[in-house]
């Protein structure tokens, strides 16, 4: 999953190429995790997610070096230890999903994982004192009956496996609050430089331990994941700049439809009536929310302390 900065405001807003871009992100991280599957089906997925946070790493000192103020700057943060708590618990969260993936496969994980967007506007009230009204609270309650859909708990179907993209997405909400809390005194590359070198030192520290050199064939592959987790990355980057991210949010949904071709062609996954009745539920109950969420925002965009001064 993206490691997305915090962001404010598109430098210029030009929507519609951002969701085209958000599209285009959809499907490379798509192919990001049929990858990470593939490699965390031969070697233990810290390894896999090591390797990987290395590249990342690396892009986001090049990246963040071409910033204003250079490396200089995204060192200074004014909340350094929940940054460092941000990329570690990111670096887990990935681990967990290249798990579930093995264990589960692409489908069932990425229909499950969906509830991220209903688990961050659960926690926004007692973690950072947002007001959620009755309605999205309705809409939260509807997505969890619809995760409770794709994993049919009492039937003797139901692997405990299941609940490893459950906390995957709880984490991942978690990381996401933490981000929007950090963003409120941290510029957006400061944030995206801590999160990968947080994250790259915490999986270093666990992965080292349980090193095996790749077969010759499966470099190539973890090439291909870096190298696609690093353009999906600069894309997403480069979507939020031109876009406002309720605008861009739904699309991201498309992803689910992504991974589960990938699943089905590559990895014969299945695609069963209760998973496809649930991840719908699920996903109507999150665009609810961020419909909700812009309506919200709407007011205060448009009131005149919200605008910029005439010339």
């Amino acid at each position: 999953m993206p490691a997305v900065p915090p962001v404010g405001q598109p430098r210029e807003d030009r929507t519609g190429l951002g969701i085209l871009i958000m599209c285009a992100v959809a499907v490379i991280f798509a192919f990001q995790d049929g990858l990470s599957r593939l490699l965390g089906g031969e070697y233990p997925p810290v390894l896999v997610v090591m390797l990987r946070f290395w590249f990342f790493a690396l892009f986001v000192v090049v990246l963040v070096a071409r910033q204003p103020g250079g490396l200089r700057r995204a060192v200074r943060s004014k909340h350094p230890w929940l940054q460092i708590f941000r990329g570690v618990l990111l670096v887990a969260e990935v681990v967990v999903m290249v798990e579930a993936f093995v264990r589960l496969g692409l489908v069932e994980t990425h229909a499950i994982f969906t509830a991220s967007p209903l688990l961050v506007a659960a926690l926004s009230g007692p973690i950072l004192g947002e007001k959620v009204g009755w309605r999205r609270w309705t809409a939260i309650l509807i997505g969890l009956c619809g995760i409770l859909i794709v994993l049919k708990p009492g039937q003797a179907v139901f692997q405990p496996a299941a609940i490893l993209p459950l906390i995957a997405a709880l984490m991942f909400a978690i990381y996401g609050l933490a981000t929007r809390y950090v963003s409120r005194d941290d510029p957006s590359m400061v944030s995206f430089f801590w999160t990968g070198i947080s994250g790259a030192v915490a999986i270093t520290v666990v992965g080292i331990w349980q090193w095996e050199w790749l077969a010759p064939v499966d470099w190539v592959w973890m090439l291909a994941l870096c190298l696609t987790a690093v353009a999906g990355h600069y894309l997403l980057i480069r979507a939020y700049e031109l876009a406002e991210a309720s605008a861009l949010q739904p699309f991201a949904y498309t992803q689910l439809v992504w991974a589960s071709v990938i699943g089905v062609i590559f990895f014969g996954d299945v695609v069963k009536p209760n998973v496809v009745v649930g991840a719908a539920v699920v996903v109507a109950a999150g665009l609810f929310t961020l419909w909700r969420e812009r309506q919200k925002a709407a007011p205060r965009r448009s009131s005149p302390a919200s605008r910029p001064p005439a010339s």
